[in-house]
Order: structure tokens, then C-alpha cells, then sequence
């Protein structure tokens, strides 16, 4: 086995169904190498490897059986080229810290003992990423590894917004509402901010469209609202989640088919959503179907209506807007979907240069429109690394 070296950050961001991952050099956090692990735990996963130059190191079709086979291919490759490894720590996305957990830690015994303690909350994402840091930790048990929660951004939300209308008895176990795709946002929100010194002033929605779904509305420069609730099931209607439902269905499950717990939970998460309407939740497939497909079309109506209608809503709850930027991969990289989110919403001062949205453009905004839209790439990776290297800053710091 190797030892590692000091000199890289390692970003692990593992979702559901995909593992994203990139090495940085520390200090000037440029990449080394990049990639992903896609449809695990599907027939045709798929692992791609790319150097800073974007080339393909290494490419390969697999039957990925969870989260902890693809961190286990990815350690193995790490393992064998030894010019990628240098860790000095490894930070992950952990999508759910509960209440006492916002700002970035270092993962610890006490630390995995409570993660694992908070799994109900998040047991379509956290078994996975507590597997990951085991991974990591039976192989490298003397490397540092930090924690970055997806809810951190959303922790200033007021109390009118966080709490649920249900007995307070219930709050003891964590119930409230905790948003994610925080890193997404916190990254977002640093790029405008870069460009712009009027941001903080500002009343923002960002809208990360992906498989999974979520909006954020910033006023300020402080998240007051967001789509996702409890768990990352609610909100927009998604790929294979269901969105908002009224509590009345969950019942009608549960009463007229007897579903377990474990079942609904299958239902909503993995069975819903696009998916359930039209077959498949990946909106570029439905794009090209939908010419002959109708449930192709209505699947996308519903994505883009479900759209629109929270965009109205998190601006009223702002009263007013500013700026809309469209970012994850449905988001940043889909002008059509982004045309028939704004069709509609030219009332709110939102009109897109169709032109400008066609042909890749950040800011789409049309030259009569109100409210300044973009289409941004987010990157939860880098936003992981700029996180650990504060921890690593302010623990230097402290130790003088």
C-alpha cells in the first residue's frame, strides 16, 4: 500500500446513483484529475477519468452495485497511478448533517457514530457517503477527511420558513425543513459575486436542475427560502422523485396498497417523478421523444409548469426579484427547458434572448427584461475543495 503524500485535496460528491470526484492541487486548487462513476447500481455504469486537459485517462463500462463498489474502483485507481497520489485530505459532500452540523469538520469517530445516527433523514444519500469515508479511512486510516453539508446554506432560513405546522414534540428528532444543494448555490453565489459587488444587495432565485431538482431564494446575500424540504424527495418534481405531494396520497399509499415504510419510500425516491409519467427521467431523451411520445410531452409540461410556478412563489416570498440563474445539468446546459421555464413569466419582468440562450451564453437576458437571467455551471467539487482549504487555513492558524 502507499503512503500518501501531502500535496492534493480530493473532492468525493456522491449522490444517489453517481460519484463525482476531482483532485486538486492545494494552494492554487488547480485540477489534477477529474471524473465520475455514473448509473451505479444499473447494468451500464460507467467510470470516466480525465486529466486537466480534459483527455480520457481511463474509460470503462460496469455493473457498479452501490456507492461503495465505485469508491472502491476509484481507490484502486488512485492506488495504481501514483502520480495522482498525494493526498493530504479528502473532503466530502455530505448531504445531511442534521441541525448541530452546518459548518465544515473533520470527520471523526464521534462524528461518523452521529452520521450514522441521522440516516433516517437521509437514507437515499448518507449510507453512501458514510461508506465512502469508511473506504477511505480502512485505506488510508491516518488521512484527514472533512466533512462539507449541503444543508450549511440554507441554516439562516427563518423560523416562519424552517418549522413544519406539527406538533413540537416532533422538532426533538430534527423534523424541519433543511434544503440542499448547498454547495451548488454557495458556489453560484461566490461566482456573481466575483463579477458583481451588488449581489449581496439582491433579490436571487437559483434554479439547480438536474436529476435531482431544487430552487433557492437568496435576498441579501442569505438563502430565506428553498424548494427542498425535509429530504431532498420534496420540492419540484424530479427524475425519479416525486416532488411535493399532498400528505393525503401518502396515506391513500399506505392504507389501499399496505406499503412499507422502506416501499413508499422506494415509490417516491426511485419510481416517481418523470420516470413515472413518461418512462425515463432523463430530460434530454424526453426532448428528442417527445415528437411521437405525448407522455414524453406531458412529462416535460409538468417539469416546466412545476418550474415556473416555484419561481413565482419564491419571488413573492422576496417580494420581488433581481436576478434567475439556471444551473445544474438540466439547467446550465438545456436552452429549451429554459425557454419554456420563462415563457410565461414575462409578467415578472423575466424575457430571454432566445439567441443568447441557443448559442451557450451566460447571461440570457433579453435587452427589455427586468430581471437579469444567466445560465451557470455550477461546481460542487471545487466549492468542497475552497471549503477544506479554510479548515486546513484556520487549523494552521490556530495551531500558531
Amino acid at each position: 500500500m502507499h503512503k500518501p503524500s501531502d500535496n492534493a485535496i480530493l473532492s468525493i460528491n456522491c449522490g444517489s446513483s453517481s460519484l463525482k470526484f476531482c483532485l486538486y492541487e492545494e494552494g492554487n486548487l488547480e485540477v489534477i484529475c477529474y471524473g465520475a462513476i455514473s448509473r451505479i447500481g444499473e447494468a451500464d455504469g460507467r467510470l470516466d477519468i480525465f486529466d486537466s486537459e480534459h483527455q480520457l485517462l481511463k474509460g470503462r463500462e460496469k455493473n457498479y452495485k452501490n456507492i461503495s463498489a465505485a469508491v472502491s474502483e476509484l481507490i484502486t485507481y488512485m492506488d495504481e497511478n501514483e502520480h495522482v497520489l498525494n493526498l493530504k485530505v479528502v473532503g466530502h459532500r455530505i448531504v445531511q448533517g442534521g441541525p448541530d452540523h452546518q459548518d465544515p469538520e473533520t470527520i471523526t469517530d464521534d462524528l461518523l457514530q452521529k452520521l450514522h445516527g441521522l440516516v433516517y433523514l437521509a437514507p437515499n444519500h448518507l449510507p453512501g457517503e458514510i461508506d465512502a469515508v469508511k473506504a477511505f479511512k480502512t485505506k488510508f486510516p491516518d488521512l484527514l477527511q472533512i466533512a462539507c453539508f449541503d444543508t450549511a446554506f440554507h441554516s439562516d432560513m427563518p423560523d416562519h420558513v424552517k418549522y413544519y405546522p406539527l406538533p413540537g414534540e416532533f422538532q426533538t428528532k430534527g423534523l424541519r425543513k433543511y434544503g440542499f444543494h448547498g454547495l451548488s448555490y454557495q458556489y453560484i453565489m461566490q461566482k456573481l459575486s466575483e463579477n458583481d459587488a451588488t449581489v449581496n444587495q439582491s433579490k436571487i432565485i437559483i434554479a439547480h436542475l438536474g436529476n435531482g431538482a431544487s430552487m433557492a431564494a437568496v435576498h441579501n446575500g442569505v438563502c430565506v427560502d428553498t424548494t427542498m424540504g425535509l429530504s431532498p424527495i420534496g420540492g419540484l418534481v424530479m427524475a425519479t422523485r416525486s416532488g411535493d405531494l399532498d400528505p393525503g396520497v401518502l396515506l391513500f399509499l399506505l392504507k389501499e396498497y399496505q406499503l412499507t415504510v422502506d416501499e413508499l419510500d422506494k415509490v417516491l425516491s426511485k419510481e416517481s417523478g418523470l420516470k413515472a409519467i413518461a418512462g425515463t427521467g432523463d430530460v434530454a431523451e424526453l426532448l428528442v421523444t417527445e415528437k411521437h411520445n405525448p407522455k414524453a410531452t406531458l412529462a416535460l409540461m409538468v417539469f416546466c409548469y412545476q418550474a415556473r410556478k416555484f419561481i413565482g412563489a419564491l419571488a413573492a416570498a422576496m417580494g420581488g426579484l433581481n436576478r434567475l440563474v439556471f444551473t445544474g445539468g438540466i439547467g446550465a446546459n438545456s436552452p429549451q427547458i429554459r425557454e419554456r421555464i420563462c415563457n410565461g413569466l414575462e409578467f415578472m419582468g423575466i424575457e430571454i434572448d432566445k439567441a443568447n440562450n441557443n448559442n451557450g451564453l451566460e447571461n440570457i437576458s433579453a435587452r427589455q427584461g427586468k430581471v437579469t437571467v444567466q445560465a451557470m455551471q455550477t461546481n460542487e467539487e471545487l466549492m468542497i475543495a475552497r471549503l477544506v482549504s479554510l479548515v486546513l487555513k484556520n487549523t494552521t492558524s490556530n495551531s500558531n
